[in-house]
């Protein structure tokens, strides 16, 4: 069973335990991708990857509460929450609509918070706040970092070993932040140089999660996308600004 498969079980035997049917749920939840003022305002920079058209976010609804997923196939979708389940985990597009609607649904039930991206100069506090909290949970690691964050990446690098891998060819190679990026092919490579890895929650979304989460190091999540994944999973996510 996939590491996805095995979450939509729990978020399932979950919702038993909470005394709700799935047949009971006839809510409908609708997502669609975001605008990227909509996503994430009007930010300090402007290489993050949602305005340049690389990454979109996508936004589903249930019962009056949002939940956000990062993806590169973004579309409209409205279905009840039993058709959302039935979604194979094998497109991208359905692993996004999956998890932006876990996500709205355990923000219902109150169990996880920070489903909204942060937006303006938030992202920026962020990355000020991750060097403080890797800091203080880790002391001075080597740090593996999973897909390009650049205001993160730019604010780590001042003050930590830093190796950074991502997916997008026009990425790699490339200088961000005084750190070179590296093809995702050396993925294995890095986590074994690293102590720590830090790793984006769309790692969810573009199928290579289950790779990071069987790392012998620890790993921290971080961004709205993870939300639910990492409440199910018991995973370290960090998002202080997420809304």
């Amino acid at each position: 069973m996939s590491f996805l498969n095995e979450i939509k079980q729990r978020f399932v035997e979950h919702l038993r335990n909470e005394g709700v049917s799935l047949n009971e749920v006839a809510e409908v939840i609708s997502s669609r991708p975001l605008t990227p003022e909509e996503a994430i305002g009007r930010p300090e920079r402007d290489d993050f990857p949602l305005l340049k058209g690389k990454e979109f976010m996508i936004e589903a609804r249930f019962r009056g509460c949002s939940g956000q997923a990062f993806t590169d196939m973004p579309r409209s979708f409205t279905a009840t929450l039993g058709e959302i389940l039935s979604l194979s985990t094998d497109r991208n597009d359905h692993r996004a609509i999956l998890i932006a609607s876990l996500n709205a649904v355990m923000r219902y039930l109150n169990r996880i918070e920070k489903t909204i991206h942060c937006r303006d100069e938030e992202p920026r506090l962020c990355a000020e706040r991750l060097v403080e909290y890797v800091w203080t949970r880790f002391g001075n690691p080597r740090i593996a970092f999973i897909g390009l964050q650049p205001a993160m990446v730019s604010a780590l690098a001042k003050h930590f070993r830093l190796r950074v891998t991502d997916l997008d060819p026009e990425n790699v190679g490339q200088v961000k932040g005084g750190v070179k990026i590296e093809d995702v092919s050396a993925t294995r490579e890095v986590l074994e140089w690293s102590d720590v890895v830090l790793a984006t929650g769309t790692t969810a979304v573009n199928d290579t999660l289950s790779s990071i989460v069987g790392s012998e190091k620890p790993v921290v999540f971080y961004g709205v996308t993870i939300s639910s994944i990492a409440y199910l999973a018991g995973l370290e996510r960090f998002c202080p600004f997420g809304h």
